[in-house]
């Protein structure tokens, strides 16, 4: 039988073999020679002394945090989670370097989409320093302080918020998908720092773009400043952009009023001219309209097309029938219809803070209860061109007002498709004292809430899919998956896999019960899920076989049973379920011979995967 691994994914494990498969060569005994792999690389090695580098203090152990191994694990929280049975969305509450650690094994390359609003380093954001040694016992211990902002005034201002978002970056490209996307929201203050990093963690060919975002639909008047602060910029990076090109780069929807002057019987629609521009080719004939004008020239599809168009009413005529023609398309069209995306975006059309601010108020009936939170209509947008589509998983790591969950349930909605979100966001004490946060801070005073940063995100999507269950009361078609289950970050719930212990010897009260006291048999199945590599939300039920309490999870795909004392009657009771894998107590056999036995009759039953933790 096989020991279930108590770490997360080995991501330098992953490298070697990656590097044993292209270059067996520079292996000598199971290591790396570096002299062989420099000849291996002929003359694409860097010899130079100077050569061009971005580096900071810090950066080397940055880099090795992403690499780190944890025995972290998440905890369920059924009671702080919307509609626990059903839903595929996660709403993670903890530090996001750790959690992404902790989904490595689950949710590698299976993210379609990245949006995140990190701290933009105005010099009063926080900005979360990591412990190299023990980052899980150090979250932990700052999870109960009142977080420190990042002042000017601090030595290595932009040091310490490079050595926070550079290991998280780094993890987050491991969960994307080979045709994922990732946006960044940034002002600024740190835009030069966070195109370098990514350069180098994407790679320069891999940068999309840099959209500049009108973030406030009036007129700053700040007589203290030479230039005005009105756009924020959001930067693209495809992981693999050949791959996110053959898989379909999503298109936003064309701007125009939208109305239906000639009662058209598909709905409101709005146009766009059927002639082509000065630095595009098209078809020439000569169109006539229906008041007797002749227009000659190149057209954007050839006469027949035109045709067609006509006599289907796709053709429109503007100035009473006088006009240039233009062709129709109609709302349920957007996505066809749809235009590339530009690198400006005003506040007209994609959202601005103003209105971003309102939408919360409507939703949680207090002002100014999140710090300029973004517009749903922003990240629908990002969604749409991302093409994240049905199951497509979209994940926000600095989640903070819980507007990526607010626009992908809305797009959902308005697209009909099936998209899922993961949230993960630190739980940051409320200060009363904090302008910007006591309107919060009051809100979850009285509804006797925790006062931190994730329940009041939490809140909100409570409430957006109150909304939702409301709008499509009467709708029996649209079926909208508005919940999400909770989890907590924590430490390891099996003495065996903490980290402490770990080089210690193990008492013998370890072996009479491995699980840490408050820790249920369900806590441990969600981390075998971890560890084993298994979604989050993949059904999950208990049963009795033999008498003995097991988890059925995927439909049976993987048994786990927690029990003691199994004999060989109950252990094939468990086989006959025919399960693709099965775990086990590392001691919960009733005796040697029943665990020496164990393994055969399984094998005979097809169970192949027999693991113990």
């Amino acid at each position: 039988m096989q020991k279930l691994e108590g770490k997360t994914f080995n991501v330098v494990q992953e490298n070697i073999e990656k590097l044993k498969e292209l270059f067996p060569e520079v292996f000598t005994e199971d290591k790396v020679d570096i002299d062989r792999l420099r000849l291996a690389l002929g003359e694409n090695v860097e010899k130079e002394k100077e050569r061009y580098e971005f580096t900071w203090n810090g950066k080397t152990e940055a880099i090795q945090l992403a690499q780190k191994q944890t025995t972290g694990t998440l905890l369920p929280c059924k009671d702080e989670s919307v509609n626990w049975s059903n839903t595929q969305n996660l709403y993670i509450e903890g530090d996001n370097l750790e959690v992404l650690r902790v989904l490595q094994n689950s949710y590698r390359n299976k993210v379609k989409m990245i949006y995140i609003d990190p701290p933009y380093n105005t010099g009063n954001d926080f900005i979360y320093e990591d412990d190299y040694s023990d980052n899980l016992k150090n979250y932990k211990i700052k999870n109960n302080e009142n977080m420190k902002s990042n002042p000017e005034t601090y030595g290595r201002f932009h040091t310490k918020w490079l050595n926070m978002m550079y290991p998280r970056l780094k993890i987050a490209k491991n969960l994307l998908k080979e045709d994922g996307v990732i946006f960044i929201s940034i002002s600024d203050k740190e835009i030069h720092n966070l195109r370098k990093i990514c350069d180098e963690i994407f790679g320069e060919e891999n940068f999309e773009g840099h959209i500049h975002w009108r973030r406030r639909h009036n007129q700053p008047n700040d007589k203290t400043k030479l230039i005005g602060l009105v756009a924020e910029h959001i930067i693209v990076y495809a992981k693999n952009k050949s791959e996110l090109k053959a898989s379909g780069v999503g298109k936003i929807g064309l701007t125009g009023e939208f109305s239906n002057p000639d009662n058209d019987p598909r709905g409101e629609w709005a146009s766009k001219p059927w002639k082509v521009g000065s630095d595009q080719n098209g078809s020439k004939y000569v169109i006539t309209t229906p008041t007797g004008v002749v227009y000659d020239g190149e057209w954007m599809g050839d006469y027949g097309n035109y045709k067609r168009l006509l006599d289907d009413n796709r053709i429109y005529f503007p100035k009473n029938g006088d006009g240039s023609p233009r062709k129709k398309y109609y709302k349920f069209e957007r996505e066809e219809e749809g235009q590339c995306a530009n690198n400006w975006w005003d506040a007209k059309d994609f959202g601005h803070n103003q209105g971003a601010n309102n939408e919360t108020y409507e939703l949680m009936g207090v002002k100014n209860i999140f710090s300029n939170p973004k517009p749903t209509e922003l990240i629908k947008n990002l969604i749409q061109i991302s093409n994240a589509k049905n199951d497509d998983i979209i994940l926000d790591f600095f989640a903070g007002s819980g507007s990526t969950a607010h626009a992908t349930l809305q797009q959902n909605i308005d697209d009909g498709q099936s998209r899922r979100f993961i949230l993960v966001q630190l739980p940051e004490l409320l200060d009363d004292k904090n302008k910007d946060q006591k309107a919060a801070y009051d809100f979850l005073t009285l509804l006797n809430k925790p006062l931190n940063m994730s329940e009041i995100g939490k809140e909100r999507i409570r409430r957006v899919a109150e909304k939702i269950k409301n709008e499509i009361h009467n709708n029996s078609v649209v079926q909208i998956d508005s919940g999400f289950k909770c989890f907590k970050l924590d430490e390891t719930n099996l003495k065996t896999w903490d980290e402490e212990s770990l080089n210690l010897e193990r008492s013998l009260l370890d072996f009479v019960e491995p699980i840490k006291e408050g820790r249920s048999q369900e806590d441990v199945v969600y981390e075998v899920l971890l560890k084993y590599g298994i979604d989050l939300t993949v059904p999950i039920k208990e049963t009795k076989i033999a008498g003995k309490t097991v988890f059925t999870i995927g439909l049976g795909y993987l048994l786990v049973c927690l029990e003691r004392d199994l004999t060989l009657y109950e252990i094939e009771e468990m086989a006959k379920e025919k399960p693709a894998r099965i775990v086990f107590y590392d001691e919960g056999f009733i005796d040697d011979r029943v665990r020496t036995n164990a393994q055969q009759i399984l094998k005979r039953y097809g169970v192949e995967d027999i693991r113990v933790i």
